[in-house]
Protein backbone atom coordinates (compact mmCIF):
# COMPACT_ATOMS: atom_id res chain seq x y z
CA UNK A 1 0.00 0.00 0.00
CA UNK A 2 1.50 3.53 -0.98
CA UNK A 3 -0.23 7.09 0.08
CA UNK A 4 1.39 10.16 -0.25
CA UNK A 5 1.45 12.74 2.66
CA UNK A 6 1.49 16.74 2.97
CA UNK A 7 4.73 17.87 3.38
CA UNK A 8 4.07 18.93 7.14
CA UNK A 9 2.51 15.82 7.67
CA UNK A 10 5.58 13.86 6.20
CA UNK A 11 7.83 16.05 8.22
CA UNK A 12 5.47 15.54 11.91
CA UNK A 13 5.84 12.00 11.40
CA UNK A 14 9.13 11.80 10.61
CA UNK A 15 10.19 14.17 13.64
CA UNK A 16 7.83 11.54 15.48
CA UNK A 17 9.98 9.04 14.76
CA UNK A 18 13.33 10.60 15.28
CA UNK A 19 11.86 11.46 19.23
CA UNK A 20 12.74 7.74 20.19
CA UNK A 21 9.41 7.42 20.91
CA UNK A 22 9.05 4.78 17.62
CA UNK A 23 11.14 2.85 15.96
CA UNK A 24 10.41 4.19 12.61
CA UNK A 25 7.65 5.82 10.15
CA UNK A 26 6.04 3.49 10.09
CA UNK A 27 5.37 2.06 13.60
CA UNK A 28 4.18 6.25 13.65
CA UNK A 29 1.81 5.60 10.59
CA UNK A 30 0.34 2.49 12.83
CA UNK A 31 -0.53 4.02 16.05
CA UNK A 32 -1.97 7.55 13.91
CA UNK A 33 -4.69 5.02 12.47
CA UNK A 34 -5.13 2.99 15.93
CA UNK A 35 -5.83 6.02 17.26
CA UNK A 36 -8.46 6.93 14.28
CA UNK A 37 -9.69 3.92 14.08
CA UNK A 38 -10.33 3.96 18.34
CA UNK A 39 -12.02 7.53 17.66
CA UNK A 40 -13.82 6.35 14.91
CA UNK A 41 -15.25 3.19 16.99
CA UNK A 42 -15.95 5.30 20.16
CA UNK A 43 -18.00 8.07 17.96
CA UNK A 44 -20.10 4.93 16.50
CA UNK A 45 -21.23 3.98 19.68
CA UNK A 46 -22.31 7.54 21.19
CA UNK A 47 -23.69 8.11 18.27
CA UNK A 48 -25.78 4.23 18.74
CA UNK A 49 -26.42 5.82 22.84
CA UNK A 50 -27.67 9.22 20.79
CA UNK A 51 -30.09 7.37 19.26
CA UNK A 52 -31.38 4.61 21.88
CA UNK A 53 -31.78 7.87 24.30
CA UNK A 54 -33.74 9.56 21.30
CA UNK A 55 -36.21 6.73 21.27
CA UNK A 56 -36.49 6.00 24.94
CA UNK A 57 -37.80 9.73 25.12
CA UNK A 58 -40.10 9.42 21.97
CA UNK A 59 -41.26 6.61 23.75
CA UNK A 60 -41.62 8.68 26.75
CA UNK A 61 -43.90 11.19 25.12
CA UNK A 62 -45.49 8.96 23.11
CA UNK A 63 -47.06 7.58 26.27
CA UNK A 64 -47.61 10.55 28.15
CA UNK A 65 -44.27 10.74 30.45
CA UNK A 66 -43.17 14.49 29.61
CA UNK A 67 -42.90 17.96 31.20
CA UNK A 68 -43.94 21.22 29.43
CA UNK A 69 -41.38 24.11 29.87
CA UNK A 70 -42.88 27.34 28.87
CA UNK A 71 -40.75 29.37 30.71
CA UNK A 72 -36.44 30.29 31.43
CA UNK A 73 -37.27 29.54 34.88
CA UNK A 74 -39.10 26.37 34.44
CA UNK A 75 -36.87 25.09 31.55
CA UNK A 76 -33.65 26.63 34.52
CA UNK A 77 -35.29 24.38 37.48
CA UNK A 78 -35.11 21.41 35.25
CA UNK A 79 -31.47 21.10 33.92
CA UNK A 80 -30.32 22.66 37.58
CA UNK A 81 -31.38 18.79 38.71
CA UNK A 82 -28.59 17.37 36.62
Amino acid sequence: MNFTLTPNLEQFVRNRAKSGDYNNASEVVREALRLLKRSEEQRALRLEHLRKAIQAGDEAMAGGQFSTLNSDEKMDAFFARF
